[in-house]
């Protein structure tokens, strides 16, 4: 749509005539970055007297709509920022935790967790002016020794806390990229390094002794075996269906499947 050129105080009458309340017209509107609806008026919630009785109330009127003038310019810097690419700086009070929020509800479940993690870290309250080098050190430092999810006992292992440090690190690249934050922090920011994790894996041998012992639930013997042969996650398979399943030129099959989790896409022989 076309970039917003006006915003105009207006007055409407409300309250059989008695009073009016102030609102901002917005020409041809603009579109909100969180809920994505196009906004053409806002109502700012001021209201004066339509017929002021005495000096008072022709005080009060005068003192309101300076404080409606000032949100009119406000409003209008902001949307001339926004359209010319200038940092606006009145955008460092808003909100973060809310901005945070909103990108791990459209993303996954780590990020919901890294976001509950920041919030218990803030205690609820934190403005994108407060996203500074010194509170993301914090931050890491506390993920270094926070209590795990459901085992509140127990420490995050360094390896998650690696992965949640991560995914902080690109909501500070998205917040900065989105104009949300002037500087983005993570060129001073060292990692948290990962350390190398032993996976358990069944010996060939053990393959054998596992496809001739009974099980109640045959598929579940199945899929576990093709899971073994196959290298895929439960999620993997979950998602399978026979056309990916596809011969090599020699006449022996493989699979091709876009993991789950990395989203790489994958080509395993499995005759």
């Amino acid at each position: 749509m076309s970039k917003c050129k006006t915003v105009t105080l207006r007055k409407r009458k409300i309250k059989n005539g008695t009073q009016y309340s102030l609102c901002l017209d917005y020409y041809p509107g603009y579109r909100d970055n969180v809920t994505m609806r196009v906004i053409t008026r806002e109502a700012l919630g001021i209201y004066i007297f339509a017929k002021p009785a005495n000096q008072q109330e022709r005080d009060f009127n005068a003192r309101m709509m300076k404080k409606a003038v000032i949100l009119r310019n406000q409003r209008y810097e902001a949307i001339f920022n926004e359209n010319n690419g200038f940092f606006d700086k009145t955008k460092m009070k808003g909100d973060f935790l809310a901005y945070f929020k909103g990108l791990a509800d459209r993303k996954n479940i780590k990020w919901q967790h890294v976001y509950k993690h920041f919030q218990r870290f803030v205690n609820g309250k934190c403005t994108f002016e407060e996203v500074d080098v010194d509170l993301c050190r914090k931050f890491m430092e506390y993920l270094l020794d926070a209590p795990q999810s459901i085992h509140t006992n127990q420490k995050l292992h360094i390896n998650s806390a690696a992965g949640y440090w991560s995914t902080f690190r690109a909501v500070l690249h998205t917040a900065y990229r989105d104009r949300k934050i002037k500087e983005n922090p993570n060129g001073f920011l060292d990692r948290i390094e990962c350390i190398p994790t032993i996976r358990e894996h069944l010996s060939q041998e053990e393959l054998i002794r596992l496809a001739e012992t009974p099980c109640e639930e045959e598929v579940l013997k199945k899929a576990f075996l093709f899971a073994c042969l196959t290298g895929l996650r439960k999620s993997d398979i979950r998602q399978l269906t026979w056309q990916q399943i596809q011969p090599y030129t020699n006449g022996r099959m493989f699979v091709t499947t876009r993991m789950q989790k990395t989203k790489e896409i994958v080509h395993n022989p499995i005759s």
